[in-house]
């Protein structure tokens, strides 16, 4: 690209106080305290007002609320006051525990960081794009987030995709014609360059006219409340909602009329129905999933993977296929050129130097940067000294993955070249010669011997890259079309060995029950060759893009489904596959890191890249590796899995519990005189078992719940609920019955003794059915075993204190206490008996 000092950029600069060699570190620093970050909160970042607010969302809680109003206006203000007091404690706890998990996620986010490439104190250098500041002078390059709004000065064959902004899907082909910017209005501005848009395709270079909030993105609300398709757990947690809503109505409502057509009071009858309601409710199911989620992605963190978006850590674990690509995934990625050769089996500086032209890497610090090929090629010239200079690039043609190759119009001394560098059966398709001891001659003559040596070096491991050129006339504009008739000169040999922990990661995966699929550029016999090295077998053969073109729907859904390995696809047909493995009912995960990847990151249910990857690439994933390691992700499934175990443990700890108790009360409600338990004990019970179940997080999980992908099942569930909920009402009856008939309890008494035998057995009872082995050979956490004496002896304490009279309570006796200590023995025995019964016929 050649600089433009026209009077209009010169204008520009003075209008927005730059220059043609960019802003100073000093000026940049002044205008950062002007103009401020360049940045736009997050949509899914929540303020502590928000958080709270959301506390007040359940309609049980405001019912609750309003019904103590209710009862405050009756007259029965200890009652009411007792119930806003739990409901405000269980909103405050929930908005603690949400908080900080919100913060714990704005550190994580803080390891995720965008740069862009701009002219600094005269310096091509890379800051971060909080940084920008209108005058900055910014660089853009394929693949590419435009980092701030920015009118173009320089562009080459540039085309940007904004969608984002204008929701037209096709890219957009952008100049420096100098058009009369229109704020607001981004469609017909060819010259301006959107915050959030991607470089489709060429380059350019602009100056910041517009940061953070300023910008078309910044203004445009629609962009930030826009909201993502929910995924396989978000589904399944809703229908988990509903099906809890079914059961609370139903309830709710024949306890209300039981109670008041019996003549309990209206009033007491209602709140007893609503408390029942909550009781049944696993209202802190929102917040212990916030908590085991934002836990998991602290240990992720640890373990370097950073989430962008807390939810998708539960398909992290749930996934049963991930597909990748080779490079850099099952090979180190450190791609260096390790043998070059000419048609006659030469080696000629050359084809070196005419490899070394048609790049697009660049010389940074003494080090070539740029994509792994061409940085190899231009590193290895500089150390054979090959002499570049006098050559001057005309003009690009942009390598494709539909080509496969590259050219670069380039001359010197008046002598114009097209040099066209790629896969050598794409180079071969285009040459119509090839150099053979000095002079042309037709390429039919060598080519089977060409192809023979090309098989050979790719079935050893090696990648392949093919050059050829010819003499071509200037012109305005070269096309594809030019890539005609060209000379052969020789071959690239590059050496990418296979990465030293993929083997054990590949072995992993294996006992994890993750299906991988390999989805690479690079041709079959390469591919099968490092699968062949690493020990991942290739299942039938490896299937060909060229092949998935040619089949119809049903075929290339059956070749998905039975094979595991396919090379020399595009990125469309990545995409592809993707969308049919999530139709056929697979959790998808895709890990990839290039501009091409961005539709297939979007399309897998978790998409994966890394922190070295194409900015929007990262803008699409759902995690960031800050480590391109399949153990890395192995580590990050597990720890997917773990979470999600532990969800399902306070799941099924609390609706059993809470079913069974909320059965006995309703059944008991129907045959006694009076209440069976005061709504304010029904909350307290609620809010005090629940308690150690906050620390359900920091659970021990057993392998046997690692080993395989696992998804809700809600048939399971209810079984669950209601088998060991008839459980807890079996011994609850048996308490009632020693209450009435053995003691012959008072109302305060059995509602004191019942409250007691309630929250202890479902404390106690939560280190049974935490597991499916015996209780005593699985090890719970600390942190539940402390919370969980804790909460016991504050029950206990509760019973015997001076604000005992606050809930009604009444001191029991010895025996009384004995007899609840013998119920609880038993229902724990029994517990651990049955449940080996329920696991033999259900898989939860």
């Amino acid at each position: 690209m050649n600089g433009n000092s026209s009077p209009a950029v010169e204008g520009l600069f003075a209008r927005l106080g730059s220059a043609e060699q960019g802003l100073s570190s000093a000026e940049a620093g002044e205008k950062l305290e002007r103009f401020g970050f360049n940045e736009i909160e997050a949509k899914d970042r929540r303020t502590a007002f928000s958080i709270l607010a959301s506390q007040f969302k359940s309609p049980l809680i405001l019912i609750l609320v309003a019904a103590s109003i209710i009862a405050g206006f009756m007259g029965d203000f200890t009652e009411s006051e007792i119930i806003v007091l739990i409901v405000l404690l269980n909103t405050l706890l929930g908005f603690y525990q949400e908080y900080k998990s919100e913060r714990a996620l704005a550190e994580l986010r803080r390891y995720v960081s965008f740069r862009a490439k701009v002219l600094r104190d005269n310096k091509k250098t890379a800051v971060d794009v909080r940084l920008l500041v209108p005058g900055d002078i910014v660089f853009l390059n394929i693949g590419d987030l435009v980092p701030a709004d920015m009118q173009l000065i320089e562009a080459q064959e540039l085309t940007i995709n904004e969608s984002v902004v204008t929701g037209e899907s096709f890219p957009v082909h952008k100049t420096t014609e100098s058009i009369l910017v229109q704020s607001g209005k981004p469609a017909p501005q060819k010259n301006i360059a959107f915050m959030g848009t991607t470089v489709s395709n060429g380059e350019g270079k602009g100056i910041v006219i517009a940061t953070g909030k300023s910008t078309v993105f910044g203004k445009t609300a629609t962009i930030l409340s826009a909201k993502e398709p929910p995924t396989d757990f978000q589904k399944n947690i809703k229908k988990f909602g509903n099906f809890l809503v079914r059961i609370i109505v139903f309830l709710t409502a024949f306890v209300f009329a039981s109670n008041a057509f019996l003549g309990k009071g209206i009033i007491e009858s209602f709140l007893f129905a609503l408390a029942l309601a909550v009781g049944i409710t696993p209202e802190l199911l929102p917040i212990i999933i916030t908590i085991g989620l934002s836990r998991g992605a602290v240990h992720l963190a640890k373990k370097k993977v950073v989430v962008k978006k807390l939810i998708s850590i539960e398909d992290l674990g749930n996934i049963d296929v991930l597909c990748m690509d080779k490079t850099g995934t099952l090979t180190e990625n450190k791609v260096s050129l390790s043998d070059f050769f000419d048609a006659d089996g030469n080696k000629q500086e050359e084809l070196l130097l005419l490899a070394a032209l048609c790049n697009d890497a660049a010389i940074e610090d003494g080090k070539a940067v740029g994509n792994t090929i061409d940085a190899a090629i231009l590193d290895y010239a500089s150390q054979k000294n090959i002499a570049m200079e006098g050559w001057k690039e005309v003009e690009e043609i942009e390598f494709d993955y539909e080509r496969r190759r590259m050219s670069k119009i380039v001359e010197k001394g008046g002598q114009t070249l097209l040099i066209c560098k790629g896969s050598p059966e794409s180079i071969l398709q285009k040459c119509a010669f090839a150099k053979i001891k000095g002079k042309e001659a037709r390429i039919k003559k060598i080519e089977p011997e060409l192809k023979e040596k090309f098989e050979e070096l790719s079935k050893k491991g090696f990648r392949l890259v093919a050059v050829a050129c010819k003499k071509i006339g200037r012109k305005e504009n070269y096309t594809i079309e030019d890539e005609n008739q060209l000379v052969f000169l020789g071959t690239l040999v590059f050496s990418d060995p296979p990465k030293k922990t993929a083997a054990e990661a590949i072995r992993i995966f294996q006992t994890l029950e993750v299906e991988l699929k390999v989805l690479t550029g690079d041709n079959e016999l390469l591919t099968q060759q490092v699968c062949s090295q690493l020990g991942f077998q290739v299942k039938n053969r490896v299937i060909l893009g060229a092949e998935l073109e040619k089949m119809d729907g049903a075929e290339f859904s059956k070749a998905i489904a039975e094979n595991n390995a396919f090379a020399r696809i595009t990125p469309e047909q990545k995409y592809k596959i993707v969308q049919i493995l999530g139709k056929q009912g697979h959790i998808v995960g895709f890990l990839g890191d290039g501009v091409n990847d961005t539709p297939s990151l979007k399309a897998a249910d978790v998409g994966i890249t890394v922190d070295t990857a194409a900015d929007v690439a990262k803008d699409s994933a759902d995690m960031i590796l800050l480590e391109k390691s399949l153990l890395v992700l192995a580590d990050g499934i597990i720890e997917g899995r773990k979470t999600f175990r532990n969800i399902i443990k306070y799941i099924l700890n609390t609706i059993s519990a809470n079913f069974g108790n909320m059965f006995s009360l309703t059944i008991s409600s129907l045959f006694l005189k009076f209440i069976p338990m005061l709504p304010s004990q029904v909350l307290l019970a609620n809010l005090v078992s629940d308690g150690p179940l906050m620390t359900i997080s920091t659970d021990n999980v057993e392998p046997e719940h690692l080993r395989k992908p696992r998804r809700w099942n809600l048939k399971a569930i209810t079984k669950f609920m209601v088998f060991f909920g008839a459980i807890s009402s079996i011994f609850d009856l048996a308490t009632m019955a020693i209450l009435m008939v053995i003691v012959n309890a008072e109302p305060a008494l059995f509602r004191t003794a019942w409250f007691l035998e309630s929250v202890l057995s479902e404390i106690i009872i939560t280190f049974s059915i935490r597991t499916r082995r015996s209780m005593w050979k699985s090890k719970p956490s600390t942190m539940l075993v402390i919370t969980s004496i804790a909460a016991i002896i504050l029950t206990i304490a509760l019973i015997y204190s001076p604000f005992a009279y606050l809930f009604s309570f009444e001191p029991l006796s010895t025996y009384v206490l004995m007899a609840i200590g013998i119920i609880l023995f038993a229902y724990l025995a029994v517990t651990e008996s049955e449940k080996r019964i329920f696991y033999k016929k259900n898989e939860i």
